[in-house]
């Protein structure tokens, strides 16, 4: 069974969603997988150089252009995040007798299985709270913990669909640890949140974005007297720079 199709809870088999990309994703399964000249693990190599470019073209325009390259490149990665999002969602009608968490916890499996080809361990802890350790992640063994920061982009933009869906409203995520910052796993829990969680949320993207800004000015002109102010949610986010 593949990893994306296996779920232990019940609901899990009512559970419908659309796979994104898929008409590429039908040619490969049918016409590239098959063939056996082809290696299915270059397409990790594949995708991490396009993951890596993000990368670069964020941080190159974040020093060429301050703070509007970063809107620009930001705002275009989560315009993806968004599509991705609408894709898995679009035209599916939430099964009857689907617990809030589990329409949560099923819809975070697809992102973190299918979008982000991880290894996922998810956990329902209560109606209002579901969490999922990710054991496995394409990105860890080349990003750094700081480049973790260009997910929120992606998850952002996802959320705001599965928002628009009716599948996350009032529902907030944060992570605790991650692989690239030198954990066993990453960590991440989503809760029914408050309005005071998702300022939470954004003031710390905004620490981020403010602290990118402040390594690409000192990659422009290397100055040790201006420290970057700590961030705003001590114990949250370790790993994004952390």
């Amino acid at each position: 069974m593949k990893h994306w199709e296996d779920r232990p809870e019940e609901a899990w088999k009512s559970f419908e969603f659309n796979q994104p990309y898929e008409d590429g994703l039908k040619r490969l399964k049918e016409s590239v997988l098959s063939d056996d000249r082809f290696d299915p693990a270059v397409l990790w190599q594949w995708g991490t150089m396009q993951a890596m470019a993000v990368i670069q073209i964020l941080k190159d325009c974040e020093k060429e252009f301050g703070a509007l390259g970063q809107r620009v490149v930001g705002e275009a990665i989560q315009k993806v995040g968004y599509d991705v999002g609408h894709r898995i969602a679009a035209g599916k009608e939430r099964p009857e007798g689907l617990s809030d968490a589990e329409l949560v916890s099923f819809f975070a499996t697809v992102v973190n299985r299918v979008a982000y080809a991880s290894l996922e361990d998810p956990v329902i802890d209560s109606e209002d709270k579901v969490s999922f350790d990710i054991v496995w992640c394409p990105h860890q063994d080349e990003y750094s913990a700081f480049d973790c920061r260009v997910q929120r982009y992606f998850v952002q933009g996802m959320l705001d669909a599965a928002g628009e869906s009716g599948w996350l409203e009032d529902w907030q995520v944060r992570f605790t640890e991650t692989i690239p910052a030198g954990a066993e796993k990453c960590h991440f829990e989503l809760w029914r949140g408050t309005e005071e969680d998702r300022s939470a949320w954004e003031k710390y993207s905004a620490w981020l974005e403010r602290k990118a800004l402040e390594i690409a000015r000192e990659q422009i002109s290397p100055s040790p007297s201006r420290p970057v102010p700590p961030s705003p949610l001590e114990g949250e986010g370790r790993g994004e720079g952390e």
